[in-house]
Parts: structure tokens; sequence; C-alpha cells
């Protein structure tokens, strides 16, 4: 068979089922979003931000639970062990100070520390088609920024109690369970909170659940397996690498985790917009083609007065 009519009917098979047109759509928005390179952007702004984020949330959680020590040191060793492997070697501590001095030095540190946030805005913001031209300005973005760490952070803390629950030796089999169950739950929220906030398009909560509900459980997955994926980076990198071996390891993961991400943010586009079923061939392209092609071309409008418009010569592609 020749390969033209054996992808001719590949593609008939994939647009006449749900499922997999649904699959093609996502990840042909994905290859035409340039999703993976919003990945890496997220994961190399994501490292530099991640440090002092969590010299942030060492001190406040420092301020806040002085007096429990123990579970700041859970909820520290939670979080590190969100890193597979290399969480182990992570060493933060608490800015020092009274005053003016502490007050700036975390002002300083979370400025420096939102830079990872605001590239997962720029990927949401192309993942939703939000033109240049209505995305926020410098100060509007750093304050829903700022509220998403917020919400980020108590979400760790609730997640953390949830995986003590989980893991508590002196209780029964349905409590861990029902740990388990909370704490993907919370973290379900986590994501649907991040999937509203990262992006100004007009998006309804409801929108939000399907990516929000793959994004719990794949990152659940990755947790799981996480520590194969690194190890294997780590095993290859530290006799070549030595130190650095670390640094290859958190930017493997981060690279990882936000891809999936945007992998889930990509399948709430899909459905809200119903970009599919999207055609294998590339002389036959269908509506939700045209239609994705049109979001790519109008989100270029950078200014006020600009205004792209999109026309597809059908007449003659069918000639």
């Amino acid at each position: 068979m020749a390969p033209r009519k054996l992808l001719e009917r590949l593609d008939r098979f994939q647009r006449s089922h749900r499922f997999t047109a649904v699959g093609v759509g996502v990840f042909k928005k994905f290859g035409d979003d340039e999703a993976g390179k919003h990945a890496a952007l997220i994961a190399y702004y994501g490292f530099f931000s991640l440090f002092p984020l969590l010299l942030v949330f060492v001190t406040l959680l420092g301020f806040f639970l002085g007096a429990h020590s123990r579970f700041q040191d859970n909820v520290v060793h939670s979080v590190l062990g969100r890193f597979p492997v290399i969480g182990q070697q992570l060493r933060v501590h608490s800015l020092k100070g009274s005053g003016l001095a502490l007050v700036i030095g975390i002002a300083g540190s979370l400025w420096g520390g939102i830079g990872g946030v605001q590239a997962a805005q720029s990927a949401m913001d192309t993942v939703w088609g939000v033109p240049r031209k209505t995305r926020p300005n410098f100060i509007n973005s750093r304050v829903r920024a700022l509220l998403l760490l917020v919400v980020l952070g108590v979400g760790i803390i609730l997640s953390t109690v949830a995986a003590g629950a989980a893991g508590g030796s002196s209780h029964g089999w349905p409590f861990k369970v029902a740990g388990i169950a909370i704490s993907l739950a919370i973290n379900g929220a986590l994501y649907l909170a991040a999937f509203r906030l990262l992006t100004v398009a007009h998006v309804g909560w409801r929108k939000l659940v399907p990516g929000a509900l793959i994004g719990a459980v794949a990152g659940a997955v990755l947790q799981a397996v996480g520590g194969y994926y690194v190890g294997h980076q780590l095993s290859g990198a530290s006799q070549t690498y030595g130190l650095f071996a670390m640094v290859i390891g958190l930017l493997s993961w981060l690279y990882l985790q936000a891809q999936v991400t945007l992998l889930a943010a990509e399948v709430n586009v899909v459905l809200a917009d119903r970009l599919w079923p999207r055609s294998l061939v590339a002389d036959a392209p269908t509506s939700a083609d045209e239609a994705a092609l049109r979001q790519l071309a109008e989100m270029e409008e950078r200014r006020p007065d600009e205004d792209v418009r999109v026309r597809f010569e059908r007449d003659r592609r069918a000639g």
C-alpha cells in the first residue's frame, strides 16, 4: 500500500473516533504552540527561581510555625521530596535578620523567584491563544505571579498534612487510602488554580477540570517513577560533570514536569475550543485545523489598533 493511501486510512480512522481525534488534536496543538520550547524556558527560569522561593518559603514557615519545628521540618522535607533523588541533596536555610533587613531580604528573594512563574504565564497565554496586546502588563503579571505563589504555598502545606496521614504507620489501610485520595484532590486543585491564574483568557472553571485531573494523576505517576528518570540522567552525567550532575538532574526534572503541565493545559484548550478532529494529511485540513491556525495568527496582534484577519483560499487549495 502506498504511503499516501496508508496515511489517509489512518487519518479517517483517527477522525472517526473521539478518543484518537482528541489525542491527535492535543499533540498537534502542542506542536503548533511550540510548547516544548516553552517547557524549556519554564525549566530554565524555574531553576533560577527555585532557590530564592525555597528561601522565602522556609523563612516564612519559621516565622509562622516557630513553635512547631517538627511540622515545619515535615513540610520542608515534603517540598524537597517533590524532586526525586536530588531533593535529598538540596539544603535550604531561612533568611536571618530582623525588621527592615528581613523584609528587604524576603522581597528581594520573591522578586528573583517569580521568573519561572512568568515563563509559565507566557506559555499558558500562548496555549490559550491570547493576543499579545491583551496580555498583562509589567505590574499585573507580577501580582498574578505572587498570588499563584501564595496559593501554591498553602496547597503544599495541606498536601503535606494529607501525605502525613497517608504514611502514618499507626493507622490502617483505609486511612492511608483516604490520605492518598485527599493528596490527589489537593494536587488537582493546585493544577486547577494554576491553570486559571496563569492566563488572562476568559475561561470557566469547569473547562479546566479535565486538564487538572490529568495533571494530578500524571504528577503522581511522575513522582512514583521520577526517581528512576532522574537517577538515569544523573548516572550518565555524574562521572563526566561531577557536581554539575545535580544541576542536570534538576533541570531534567523541571523540564519533564513543565511538559506534562503544558500537555494537560492543551487538553483543556482542545476540548474547550473543540480543536478536533485535526487532519494528518497536509492538503486536507479540517475546520479544527483552520481554527487552530487562525488562533496562532491572531495571537500576534501587538497593538490596540492592530487587527489580524485570516482567510483560507479553499478554491485554490481544492484545485
